[in-house]
């Protein structure tokens, strides 16, 4: 989450006279995140994150992300509610961004990922995967290999300013992964953001799973592999293979991986590490003046890139 759109007092104020929800009394900028404009609102009848629609969010799309928050709801997956207005619509204008209204989630996300965690986050996820099953409108991911050439070439010309020749080790990458990309595991609707900060817990149970507008259908293990690079390493960049392990036992618990997905996990993971090294890379370079946003370092994932190019299988994740 981030705060890219300043929303003034009295806009805000004619935004809520199209709810039930009440009026403001307390109103604030979250910063965490680099996509969305994100406010926590508080209103006389209770609390709401409000959200504004920034950068690589396609206006058309947003219909599909609300309609899988709902749907995923109505299958026992905790996570954020759409409130629709008293005309019924969940969307409308709001400092000419798209924006929406959706219910808070109580919890808090962890800071420093640890062992306990990593268990409940994988059945989450794999509950999430079956949740999702039975909703049947597509949503190609346009950040998945196709998306990540025009990425790089956003940030290419400016790359070695991170590190020396990292332009030319990640074109490399990224022409090795896109030959080497499997076609034929199993697909479905995946969260394909499932870091930490969108994941709360509450007395040592996950109470939510946040921030949809990455989600699309696609390898649902591509999903897992985004997680075991979220939740799996060190701050000096080792892969902990106890996490690892804890993170796919909880998993496999509610959806058992195919021989298939257990091979190509290590192309998945590198995969994953790319695409986020990529809009970090664009993020860190091109951060607009002003924005209230963090920027996260790229070069994090340059290492857990690495790892997984070397990585055999399954076994390489579990010990």
């Amino acid at each position: 989450m981030a705060v890219y759109t300043e929303v003034s007092d009295d806009a805000l104020a004619a935004f809520l006279t199209a709810y039930d929800i009440g009026e403001a009394v307390a109103f604030r900028g979250i910063a965490e995140g680099v996509e969305n404009s994100n406010y926590m609102l508080r209103t006389t009848t209770g609390d709401f994150i409000l959200t504004l629609y920034e950068k690589r969010v396609d206006p058309a799309e947003l219909p599909w992300f609300l309609g899988l928050m709902e749907h995923l709801s109505t299958q026992g997956v905790t996570c954020p509610q759409p409130v629709p207005g008293r005309d019924g619509s969940a969307l409308r204008m709001l400092a000419d961004r798209h924006a929406a209204i959706t219910t808070f989630l109580p919890g808090v996300w962890p800071r420093r990922p640890q062992l306990a965690h990593c268990g409940p986050l994988g059945e989450a996820l794999g509950g999430l995967h079956a949740a999702g099953a039975s909703y049947t409108p597509v949503r190609p991911n346009a950040l998945g290999p196709e998306g990540w050439a025009p990425l790089l070439a956003r940030s290419l010309s400016r790359a070695d300013e991170v590190a020396p020749d990292l332009g030319a080790e990640l074109s490399a990458v990224l022409d090795r992964l896109r030959a080497a990309w499997p076609q034929d595991l199993p697909v479905g609707q995946i969260h394909a953001d499932l870091f930490p900060d969108n994941v709360f817990f509450l007395d040592g149970r996950i109470s939510g799973l946040i921030d949809f507008y990455f989600a699309a259908t696609d390898i649902l293990a591509y999903d897992l592999a985004i997680c075991l690079n979220a939740w799996c390493f060190e701050a000096d960049g080792a892969f902990n293979v106890t996490r690892g392990r804890a993170l796919i036992s909880g998993y496999q618990a509610v959806r058992p991986l195919t021989d298939a997905e257990g091979a190509a996990l290590p192309v998945l993971a590198e995969g994953a590490a790319l695409r986020f090294l990529l809009t970090r890379l664009y993020d860190w370079l091109y951060r607009p003046p002003g924005a209230m946003v963090t920027p996260k370092d790229p070069m994090e994932y340059l290492r857990k890139l690495r790892f997984h190019r070397h990585a055999t299988g399954l076994a390489s994740y579990v010990g």
